[in-house]
């Protein structure tokens, strides 16, 4: 059965078509939103852990984003400054704050530069 573009039947139809998709949105295997928590004291990480979101939103400082992004920021094909900038990471909390401490952002990417990873849709 065909129906006609543009109408209410079609849109429901391809609403449909998006949701059954495999491909459109592949399952990279994290069930739920998690947030990484560094409790970092003047060029120390006193605690990572791997959190809930709702957990991680009580942080003074909380940057977002989607996997792909966080993948490119490991790679080191995105730095998170400028992807705050970009609008392709979010931040709550203080710009200015993290603004002045550019070089420790740098180094925190650095860092998981070094553990050896496999991301989960690769």
């Amino acid at each position: 059965m065909t129906l006609p573009f543009p109408s209410r039947e079609w849109v429901g139809a391809y609403g449909a078509a998006i949701n059954a998709s495999e491909s459109y949105r592949p399952e990279i295997g994290i069930a739920e939103p998690v947030g990484i928590w560094l409790d970092l004291d003047r060029g120390t990480c006193r605690a990572a852990k791997l959190v809930s979101q709702t957990e991680a939103e009580q942080a003074p400082f909380v940057i977002t984003g989607d996997y792909s992004q966080w993948k490119r920021v490991i790679r080191k094909e995105l730095g998170p400054i400028a992807g705050i900038m970009q609008r392709k990471l979010a931040l709550k909390g203080s710009l200015p704050i993290v603004v002045r401490f550019v070089k420790s952002a740098e180094e925190l990417v650095q860092a998981a530069t070094q553990v050896p990873t496999k991301f989960l849709d690769e």
